[in-house]
């Protein structure tokens, strides 16, 4: 099994910026792609970015620019950095981990975090 815990959600204001940060740990030497999916009440769970080990990254419509995706493969962890938020990038976020190396949705994925909420107000 693996296990994903997200930190780094919260308030903030339009324009302004916000990290999250995700560890995983327990069985992760088959993981090889790790990201984020977000999903905002009423709406399907959408892609935000994703990394293959090999540091390939995708990136939801619209946000390559204002987010950026890194991960640190000896520590297990990803980052989102989150730039220029606006409402509409309010959504429970979500860590993900795939075995797959080049997931097609987030039906490849395997193991799933918790969530994490971010909230973008005027």
């Amino acid at each position: 099994q693996v296990r994903l815990v997200e930190s780094g959600g919260g308030l903030v204001q339009i324009g302004g910026s916000l990290r999250l940060s995700c560890a995983a740990s327990g069985s992760i030497f088959g993981i090889k792609t790790m990201g984020w999916y977000r999903q905002a009440p009423g709406k399907e769970r959408e892609l935000a970015a994703v990394i293959t080990n090999d540091g390939r990254r995708a990136y939801g419509d619209s946000l390559r620019g204002r987010f950026t995706i890194s991960r640190d493969n000896a520590k297990n962890a990803v980052d989102l950095q989150m730039n220029s938020l606006a409402p509409e990038d309010t959504a429970v976020y979500f860590c993900a981990a795939s075995a797959a190396p080049d997931p097609e949705g987030d039906w490849a994925y395997d193991y799933w975090g918790q969530g994490t909420q971010v909230t973008v107000s005027s």
